[in-house]
């Protein structure tokens, strides 16, 4: 099981990884990103992040095309 700092830390990665998928942040934002988040979580999370729109645009154009 993961602490309760895991989830805050796992949160935050997960934060981060959907402010750049946007491709809009503050440089505070930023700053404090690097400073609080591990970059192998950034990893996971965004890898994860990459399939899950891959999977959702996949979606999105098979039921629009079936139509």
């Amino acid at each position: 099981m993961m602490a309760a700092g895991a989830w805050s830390r796992f949160g935050r990665s997960i934060k981060a990884v959907a402010w750049s998928f946007l491709g809009i942040r503050s440089k505070a934002g930023l700053d404090s990103d690097h400073a609080q988040v591990k970059p192998l979580e950034v990893l996971a999370v965004g890898l994860v992040g990459v399939f899950v729109l891959i999977a959702v645009l996949t979606a999105v154009v098979n039921w629009a095309v079936a139509k």
